[in-house]
Order: structure tokens, then sequence, then C-alpha cells
């Protein structure tokens, strides 16, 4: 039985070393070939000789993470159902009941049930934790327990889940929906159209371009196109997307490799939408991508003004590659470059800290480029916008507090204790802002800040070095000053926290669609864009 499981893991090795030997590493052959030989051997001898019994799929799942954590993120080998669910990603087709879901340690929790989709009809709602699937404990599987929602369109599942401390079963019949690249548009006024934009699958141009034309059969003469939030996905699309709004034979990204033939650069293939109709693009810090290479290249080409906050600074490409069994891995390849040459990778990957966590490309470091018109822009950090909106900026207590759910948590029984009907009017009281902080406070979350990290460090130094006494004051000032920071930060950031307490709430009364509705007459950075756009002469100024 065992010489049968390595024979099966040679095999893949030696395919492994041809693969090498034919390549563009064919100079490091034999280093790769010692170091899977090296690898090979210890594998056998681990499975072999280790004192209790192994799992060699386990084994090796661990082995193969632990080397690509060290590349970056984005680098991944995909299993079988990763592979699925990329492609249901990439194509907006997907099977299940019908609900956005987070995997936590022993639940799973329903984040978003579509609207008039199967879990929606089945009565599920934001905040229900799922702890049973059909007969399978979320709790004691092992793998991603949101896999156990899949499954062929008109198959029946039994979930089992918890709400306000109740335990409730219900049986939901699969079904097949299309996730949408434009969720919602609409005419914000008379004359300026809105376009939604959340992912670049391979519809994101062609729905993008049904939106628009319609838009404009309503009477638009002006868009506002809103990339918040989207995390990116094709590179074809993201040019296909550019290609609306500039002509043909345009160059709209470049990517460079070590390896020649990744070495490519994208030019519109097709005749522009409209390419004079005024345009402001909105982006903040969850803008990645493709989002970055069209927000990006429209302001290299002074073609749009970008409103928002700086967006994530994702410069870099992949590539799936398959391999054996069905599996597969999504490699980094190459950077990419906007039209005026800047790459806007914000962290560093391969010059890592001495904890081994990437670096940001600081400010001061970096490359300024020339638009078209002369204008100044900047690698290093993401896209920056033309016009930023401060207020939509995350700070480090913002995300604390929503990276603990506590925004989703709250909101949750909000929902069961409120009863909110009319749309347009919703607004977050002070007194429910005050309760929303008692929330944070019996939570019991607290946060550790970078400068706290750092003195936390520093004055284990000056211990070591005997200094501790010599600058316990000072330290004393700062570990005061800090933790004043920390009691007042929530209130310093009231009107930020209480925009997301009121995105999340009126999503569980009004879904998605309600809140694009609400957006257009409440939304800050939308009013920004529409005060620029409706004003021709600052938005003349700016692309000049």
């Amino acid at each position: 039985m065992k010489k049968s499981i390595y024979k099966k893991l040679l095999i893949p090795a030696l395919a492994v070393l041809i693969f090498f030997s034919t390549t563009a590493f064919k100079n490091d052959f034999f280093e790769i070939a010692k170091q899977i030989e090296i690898f090979t051997t210890l594998f056998k001898e681990i499975n072999m000789n280790y004192v209790d019994d192994t799992n060699p799929g386990d084994l090796m799942d661990t082995a193969i993470k632990s080397m690509l954590d060290d590349l970056d993120p984005y680098t991944q080998f995909y299993n079988e159902q990763d592979v699925e669910a990329s492609r249901i990603n990439n194509a907006g087709d997907y099977t299940g009941i019908g609900a956005r879901v987070l995997t936590l340690k022993n639940k799973l929790v329903i984040v978003e049930p579509y609207q008039n989709y199967a879990a929606d009809k089945a009565g599920l709602k934001a905040g229900d934790e799922i702890i049973k699937v059909d007969n399978v404990t979320v709790a004691d599987f092992k793998d991603d327990a949101a896999n156990l929602l899949q499954g062929a369109a008109g198959t029946e599942v039994s979930i089992t889940y918890k709400r306000q401390d109740k335990i409730n079963t219900v049986k939901i019949i699969r079904e097949s929906l299309e996730i949408k690249a434009v969720p919602h548009y609409s005419m914000v006024d008379d004359k300026t159209g809105y376009v939604v934009l959340r992912k670049f699958n391979d519809k994101a141009s062609s729905e993008t371009i049904r939106a628009i034309k319609a838009l404009k059969n309503q009477g638009a003469t002006q868009l506002i196109l809103d990339l918040r939030g989207n995390p990116g996905g094709l590179l074809h699309e993201a040019v296909n997307v550019t290609n609306i709004f500039v002509p043909k034979d345009q160059l709209v990204v470049t990517t460079k490799s070590k390896v020649k033939k990744y070495n490519k650069t994208y030019y519109t293939q097709r005749e522009a939408i409209d390419t004079e109709i005024p345009l402001v693009v909105l982006i903040d810090g969850s803008s990645a991508s493709a989002s970055e290479i069209v927000s990006g290249a429209l302001q290299d080409m002074d073609r749009a003004v970008v409103v928002g906050t700086r967006s994530f600074g994702k410069g870099l490409v992949q590539r799936p590659k398959p391999l054996t069994y069905g599996t597969q891995m999504k490699i980094t390849i190459s950077r990419y470059y906007t039209p005026s040459g800047r790459c806007i990778q914000a962290l560093d990957y391969w010059n890592r800290d001495e904890n081994g966590k990437a670096t940001r490309t600081r400010q001061e470091n970096y490359n300024a480029f020339k638009t078209r018109s002369g204008r100044d822009v900047y690698d290093g950090g993401g896209v920056q916008p033309d016009i930023e909106v401060e207020f939509a900026k995350q700070t480090p207590i913002t995300k604390a507090i929503s990276n603990e759910n506590l925004v989703f948590n709250f909101s949750t029984d909000y929902y069961y204790n409120h009863n909110v009907e009319d749309l347009q009017s919703f607004e977050l009281s002070d007194a429910e802002f005050k309760n929303f902080k008692n929330y944070i406070k019996s939570s019991g979350f607290s946060f550790e800040t970078k400068t706290e990290k750092a003195l936390t460090n520093a004055i284990k130094v000056a211990k070591e070095e005997e200094l501790d006494a010599v600058i316990s004051s000072e330290y004393k000032d700062l570990t005061e000053a800090l933790q004043s920071y920390k009691s007042n930060a929530i209130d310093e950031n009231k009107t930020q926290l209480k925009s997301l307490l009121t995105d999340e709430i009126i999503k569980r009364y009004f879904y998605s669609e309600g809140l694009y509705t609400y957006y257009t007459a409440h939304n800050v950075e939308i009013k920004k864009a529409l005060s620029i756009i409706n004003n021709p002469t600052q938005y003349a100024s700016i692309l000049r």
C-alpha cells in the first residue's frame, strides 16, 4: 500500500523534473532536481518512520501552502473544489442556496441572502449562523464548509441554523443564479447616470455597455462609474471596460516579467462607446487589481476624474496553471504598469521586515509620472484619486471594528429590534450610535495600534540596555496619550462608523439593491462626484 503511495508521489515529481528541463528554468535544472529529490526523500521517511500515523495529503497541503506563503498572497494552490469556485467567480454562474456566506471556525454565517433566490425565499436572514448542513456538523468539517451548500440545481439541502439563540431547520432547493458584474445602474439626476461595477468577470464589459446604453436612452449626458469595493478579476475585461471610454489602439496596460512570453502590451481593440461623455470614477481602499487598471488608465489618459480614497495597490498579475489530479495553481507571473509607466503595487513581498511581513512603499519613495496633459501621478501605493474624500478613508479603529464583525453583529441585533419601512428617510440616531458604543464596550473589543506595538518593543529594548528608568516618565506620558486617543477614537470616527452601520442596516431591510438606491440620494462620495461633474469648469480644470 505504501509503495503505491510513494509511486504516485514520485511520478508527479519526475514529471516536474521533465517540465523544468524543457523551460526557461533550464539553467536551474540541477538545483531544482536536487531540492525535489531532498524533499521526496524526506517525505518518504516521515511517512514510513514517524511515531504516529500521518496523512500524506494533509502533510503535502501544509508543505505547499507554507512554501507559497513565502512568496505573495496571490500565488495559491487550488484543490478541485477551489478550481470550481474560481470558475464560478470568473463566469458569474453559481449553483447553491443563493447567499453570500462567511466561513468561521465552527459555523457559517449568512452575510447576505440574494433577493428572491432560494435562501431568501426560505426565510434565511443575514446574521443566521449555519451549524449543520444535512447530517454534517460544520464545526467538525475540516475543509471550507461553504462547499457543502453547493450542489446541482434542483437538489435539496437541509440547513440547521441559529438565530437570536434559537435553533431552526429549513429545507432549501438549490438553484442556479447569475452573479452580476453590474448589480445596479440608475439616473442620479436628470442628466447623470450611475453604474456600479462590482467585479471583473467575463461579463463585466458587456454588462457595463448595456447599462450605459440604457442610461443614455434615459437622458444621461454624463456618468459616474463606481468601482468601490471591486477586488478586480480578469485583465482583458479591465482593458475592455477602459475601451468603452477611449478609442481603438490606445495603450491600457503593460505587463513585465522575467519570462519574456509574459511581457505584453494591451491595447484597446474596439471602437469606443463614447469618448466625450464626462466621466467620474469612484474608488476606495478595496478597489484592487483590474479596478486599478481601469481607474489608473483613465486617469493617465485624462479621460476621467477619479474621486474617493487611495486604492488598494495590487500591481501584480496572476495566471492559472493546471496541475495533476484536477488541481491548479494561480501564480504571480508579472507586474503591470499603467500607460504613464507606473506600477501601483503597494506592498513589497520580496523585501520583508524583521518579522517576515511585507513592507509598504513609503510615500517619500513614490516616483512621479505624467498624464497626457502633464499632471503628476505617482506609483507605489495604489491609485491616488484626483479628488480625495477624506471622510471615506478607513482609519485603524474603523478597520479593527469592521474586522471584528462588530458593525455586522450590531446590525443583526438592530434588525430584530426595529422596524424600518422608509428607505430614503432612514437615519441612524445619535442615541443608537451611543448604543453601538456600549455594544463595542460590552463585547470586550480592544485593539493595539502600530505605535503601541513599537512602544512596547522599545521599552523591552530599553530594559535590556538598562535605560528604562531614564525614559520611564516619557514612556508613561506616551502610554497615557495613546490610551486617551483610543478612548476618543470612536467618537472621532463617528461619521464613518455611522455610515458603515447605515449601509449594513439598510441591506437587512432592502437588500443591496436598496442600498444602491439609498446611495444615489445620500452617499457622500456620489454627492462629491456630482458636484464636480455638474460643474464643467471645475471638471475640465482638474483634468488639465
